[in-house]
């Protein structure tokens, strides 16, 4: 028997998160000659770096194009840093709107001091968000909500910071 095993590289480093185990016995279909396969998934932690792909649990994915100094990237008029930056065309090709309601969860969670846990498929309700960005008044503290007088509506407005 040969074995044909990979090893992960000299000084190379991470952490086991899977291991899989096929074989002939259990009815695995596998290439001729093998009899048993593993397979190891093994995670690293690290910066991230131009070229790297990211993908959100709301279907979106991109690839990291510039990572810019702190003192070059927007922020709001409050001065916050904004912390990523997401195409807006990938809202309207996608339909994800999901990303977009949780960045306003979020961003009232922030305004009133508190953690908004939101599970895939159980998350927060449109009315609850609304709900949190109204207790946050958002519209006075940042000046990004604008409630629209003729249906009561609550209307995004992203402003650039100068």
């Amino acid at each position: 028997m040969k074995d044909t095993s990979l090893r992960v590289p000299h000084g190379e480093w991470g952490k086991v998160i899977n291991v899989r185990v096929f074989s002939r016995a259990s009815g695995d279909d596998l290439p001729a000659g093998v009899n048993e396969w593993v397979q190891v998934w093994i995670a690293q932690k690290r910066r991230v770096s131009v070229g790297d792909k990211l993908a959100g649990r709301h279907g979106n994915k991109g690839v990291i194009s510039l990572i810019a100094p702190a003192e070059d990237m927007p922020f709001l008029p409050d001065g916050t840093p904004v912390d990523i930056i997401l195409n807006p065309i990938g809202v309207p090709s996608r339909m994800n709107l999901g990303q977009v309601l949780e960045t306003h969860l979020g961003w009232a969670a922030q305004m009133l001091g508190f953690k908004a846990l939101t599970p895939v498929f159980d998350g927060a309700s449109d009315a609850a968000i609304e709900d949190a960005l109204a207790r946050a008044w958002i519209a006075q503290r940042a000046g990004a909500v604008d409630l629209n007088p003729a249906n009561d509506h609550p209307t995004l407005q992203l402003e650039v910071a100068k």
